[in-house]
C-alpha cells in the first residue's frame, strides 16, 4: 500500500512539472515525424540517418522555424535516452564558446571515441553566427581532423555571420518561415489540449502577427490566453502592444480628411492612451500605403518621407 502511495506521490511532481511548462517547451517535436513543415529538408536527413550517412550539418533561417527541434528529433532517434550524454554534446549562445571552449571541452568530447557503441557523437552547436571569427577558425579544423567518429551540426540566423571555410564544409538547409496553412492546424491542436476559448479572427490575429514564427505564436497565444481568458483579434493586439487595425485605419483617414492641427491631436491622443510604438505605427501604416490606391508618385512620396522618419 505505501509503495503505491509512494509511486503516486513520484508520479505527481513529474505531471505538474509537464503542467507547468510554457507551451513552447510543452509541445516541441520529440521526433521527427511530429514536425510540420520543410518536409524535403526533414525527408533528406531522415535518408542520410536511415542510410548511417549523416553529413556535418548547418541549419539556418529566422526564429521559430524548427531548426532546433529538428537536430534535437534527429539525435533522440540516433541515441537511447541512457547514451544520449555519453554521445551528444550541446552547447548555444549562454554557453561560453570561444577559442578555448573549442580547443578544450569540444576537442576533447569529438577527440573520444565510443569504446561500446558503434557509431558517431553529435555535437550540436546553437546559436552559431554567436561565435567569434577565432573559435569558428579554430573549429574547422577540428571538424576536419575528427570527421571519423564525430558530426557536427551548426544551427544559426545569419548565415553570413558564418565563416565559409565551415559552410563548405556542411551540408547546408535552410529553414524558410512557416506558412499560415502549416501553423494552424499546430495552433488548433495546442488550443484543443489547454482547452482556449479563441475565436476565428484571434487565429487570424496570432498568424499574422508571428510572421512565420511559431514560437512566437505559441507564446503569444500562452500570455493572451492567461491575461483575458479569451484569445480574440482585440485581445492578442492588446496583449503584444500592436497597433489594432482599427487604430491605423482612423489614424490614416485623420490624416487623410482632416487638418493637420486636428489630426496631430487626434494621432498623440491616440499613441498615449494606448501606449503605442511610433515604429509600429509606421510599420503598419506603410502596408496600409499599398493598400490604397494612390497615384505611383505619390506613394513613393510617402514611402520616402516614412523612410526618413524611421
Amino acid at each position: 500500500m505505501e509503495t503505491s502511495a509512494h509511486k503516486q506521490q513520484q508520479q505527481q511532481p513529474a505531471a505538474a512539472k509537464i503542467r507547468n511548462l510554457p507551451w513552447v517547451e510543452k509541445y516541441r517535436p520529440q521526433a521527427l515525424n511530429d514536425l510540420i513543415s520543410h518536409q524535403d529538408i526533414l525527408s533528406t536527413i531522415q535518408k542520410f540517418i536511415s542510410e548511417d550517412r549523416l553529413p556535418h550539418l548547418l541549419l539556418y533561417g529566422p526564429p521559430g522555424t524548427g531548426k532546433t527541434s529538428t537536430i534535437l528529433a534527429c539525435a533522440k532517434q540516433l541515441y537511447k535516452d541512457k547514451e544520449f550524454g555519453s554521445m551528444v554534446l550541446e552547447l548555444n549562445a549562454s554557453d561560453d564558446r570561444g577559442i578555448d571552449i573549442v580547443r578544450g571541452p569540444i576537442l576533447s568530447f569529438a577527440s573520444t571515441r565510443t569504446i561500446f557503441k558503434k557509431g558517431f557523437k553529435l555535437v550540436i552547436l546553437d546559436e552559431a553566427d554567436a561565435m567569434t571569427q577565432d573559435a569558428q577558425n579554430a573549429l574547422r579544423r577540428v571538424i576536419e581532423k575528427f570527421t571519423e567518429n564525430t558530426r557536427f551540426c551548426l544551427i544559426c540566423n545569419y548565415l553570413s555571420k558564418i565563416i565559409p571555410a565551415l559552410q563548405s564544409r556542411c551540408t547546408r538547409f535552410r529553414f524558410g518561415p512557416l506558412t499560415p496553412e502549416l501553423m494552424v492546424p499546430r495552433l488548433e491542436h495546442v488550443v484543443e489540449e489547454e482547452k482556449v476559448d479563441i475565436s476565428e479572427d484571434g487565429m487570424k490575429a496570432l498568424v499574422t502577427l508571428s510572421s512565420g514564427d511559431m514560437r512566437r505564436a505559441l507564446n503569444i497565444l500562452q500570455s493572451t490566453s492567461m491575461a483575458f481568458g479569451k484569445v480574440t483579434e482585440e485581445t492578442v493586439y492588446t496583449c503584444t502592444g500592436h497597433p489594432l487595425k482599427s487604430d491605423i485605419a482612423n489614424i490614416l483617414d485623420w490624416m487623410l480628411n482632416q487638418d493637420f492641427t486636428t489630426a496631430y491631436r487626434n494621432i498623440m491622443e491616440l499613441k498615449t492612451l494606448k501606449g503605442l510604438a511610433l515604429h509600429d505605427i509606421l510599420t503598419e501604416i506603410h502596408l496600409f500605403v499599398h493598400r490604397v490606391d494612390f497615384p505611383s508618385s505619390v506613394r513613393i512620396h510617402l514611402l520616402t518621407k516614412m523612410a526618413d522618419i524611421e
